[in-house]
């Protein structure tokens, strides 16, 4: 074999050997590539159940709370309705000052429950969270706050005109009130505050009080209740930051894009 035919085999051998090596290569990378599409597209996947389920839940509630509102209000309070009219009728009747005295006793209770009961019911058949921009939604549930002249109230609303969906509406509500009860139970705070601005395309709300704070870290273990908080804001395609600091008090920062 001559010395020419011995350099182009070697030649070709190269060439087949880097060949097979760019094609390895690109197989492996394809491979790749591939398979962070599919994990890629089941976390989408994964992501968008999760919302559907938000969504679901939020209907079911909806749904299950105007119809224990009717219920109450058709059911429940016809009868109360029909009790109060029968000890009225009794009272009318009855000759004894002392059996009347009890009678209207007890039609006083009856119709004390007959209101309350009016009152659950407006309130579980209310869809205000639909109906209402964010702003008014989070000022009564601070307004509820300023009636116990308890604390001072920080309230800060760049944008009275927000249009947001109601899933968004209904989290953040649901957050705010969380917060809200955790400031009061347990921050021993004397301020609480709320921003809520729109810059571009997002949406951000701080919620803080002045109150002892807490360890974060401790808390994630054993709380729920803003940990479910920030699974929902982050369903909705928001952004969650807690931060807590010893005597200085506790901040939550919500982003959500508007885009």
């Amino acid at each position: 074999m001559g010395k020419t035919e011995y350099l182009l085999i070697i030649i070709l051998f190269n060439v087949f050997l880097l060949a097979f090596t760019v094609a390895a290569i690109t197989f492996v990378v394809q491979y790749k590539n591939k398979k962070k599409e599919n994990q890629s597209r089941l976390v989408q996947q994964q992501i968008l159940h999760q919302k559907e389920l938000l969504t679901t839940e939020i209907e079911i509630q909806l749904q299950t709370m105007q119809h224990i509102g009717r219920e109450i209000h058709d059911n429940v309070g016809q009868k109360l309705t029909l009790a109060s009219l029968y000890t009225q009728q009794l009272a009318y009747e009855n000759k004894s000052p002392d059996r009347n005295e009890k009678i209207e006793n007890i039609g006083e209770i009856i119709n004390q429950s007959l209101a309350e009961l009016r009152h659950l019911s407006k309130s579980l058949t209310d869809n205000t969270i639909e109906k209402a921009n964010i702003s008014h939604l989070l000022r009564q549930e601070f307004e509820k706050i300023v009636e116990l002249k308890k604390y001072k109230i920080n309230f800060d609303i760049t944008n009275e005109d927000l249009a947001l969906s109601y899933q968004t509406k209904s989290v953040i509500v649901r957050v705010a009130q969380e917060f809200l009860q955790n400031s009061m139970k347990y921050a021993s705070c004397e301020t609480i505050s709320i921003l809520v601005a729109k810059r571009d395309n997002e949406l951000k709300i701080v919620l803080s009080d002045d109150g002892i704070g807490f360890d974060i870290e401790n808390y994630k273990n054993s709380g729920i209740g803003l940990v479910n908080m920030k699974k929902r804001v982050e369903l909705i395609g928001g952004r969650y930051f807690l931060q807590s600091t010893k005597n200085e008090g506790t901040i939550l920062t919500i982003e959500i894009s508007l885009a």
